[in-house]
């Protein structure tokens, strides 16, 4: 089955690639492509791997988190393109170059310019999220379905990374953090966030950036665990759209529960 032979790619590229040099980096091999942006070797090499083994599986354009950045007109592709693979081969460098646990491998295929099927692999964990569009949800094989969070804000848990937002959005998710059970600024991977939000280990997530790369998987996966993702104004998430702003959550109550007190 095609799911599967996608699943082997990315598990053997971060078994080949990224595990390889996890906590092993030389010197060279970490750069900054743009201001606060890192890269590795193991980002290019990783994401090299998996668009040509992709190809081999789907025809079709691949944007890559690293290929956009050398040529931003690969995003045309997820608009203009029938079918178009979403890569994001090191879901969290930064992380991946501190020795944190807390990175991804995450792929997409967008068909008419929606996400059909997605992928997201914890490296460390050894797990491994997928989910088809209609037909479910699954981690290491087993089906997911989210609990429905608590209708409580008080027992709620999420986080949200508010420094980009402006001041006054910045002090209104500030203060309204408090009424949480809990509530952080993030970990700095979407690929981990999407996965936690699934296995009942967050309730919600407030992102700033919008990339495909960093969403089209997760936000596939959340709604086929029975989870809810829209934007700040209730439109859909899509790919082919960068704009800022993206609410992810357990379900539709809690959506709205949690819009209304940190976005009013």
């Amino acid at each position: 089955m095609w799911i599967d032979k996608v699943t082997e790619i990315l598990v053997g590229a971060a078994e080949d690639v990224i595990l390889p040099r996890f906590r092993a980096l030389g010197e060279g091999e970490v750069a900054e492509k743009s201001p606060g942006e890192l890269v590795t070797v193991a980002d290019r090499e990783a994401e090299e791997l998996i668009s040509r083994r992709l190809r081999d599986v789907v025809d079709a354009p691949v944007v890559g988190e690293e290929a956009v950045a050398e040529d931003p007109g690969l995003l045309r592709a997820l608009r203009e393109a029938p079918e178009a693979w979403v890569v994001d081969p090191l879901d969290g460098t930064a992380n991946f170059v501190a020795g944190r646990v807390e990175y991804a491998v995450m792929a997409a295929l967008v068909r008419g310019g929606e996400a059909v099927a997605g992928w997201i692999v914890l490296p460390v964990e050894g797990r491994v999220y997928v989910a088809e569009r209609g037909a479910g949800a699954w981690r290491d094989g087993g089906r997911l379905h989210r609990k429905p969070a608590p209708a409580d804000p008080a027992a709620l848990r999420g986080v949200a990374l508010s420094k980009y937002l402006d001041p006054a959005k910045r002090a209104r998710v500030e203060a309204a953090g408090a009424r949480f059970a809990g509530f952080g600024p993030g970990v700095g991977s979407a690929g981990v966030e999407y996965a936690w939000l699934v296995d009942d280990e967050l309730d919600f997530v407030l992102f700033h950036w919008t990339l495909p790369w960093d969403h089209t998987p997760g936000v596939l996966l959340l709604h086929e665990a029975g989870g809810c993702a829209r934007r700040p104004d209730d439109s859909p998430y899509r790919p082919v759209e960068t704009r800022p702003g993206l609410l992810a959550a357990a379900d539709r109550g809690c959506w709205d529960t949690v819009r209304s007190l940190l976005l009013g």
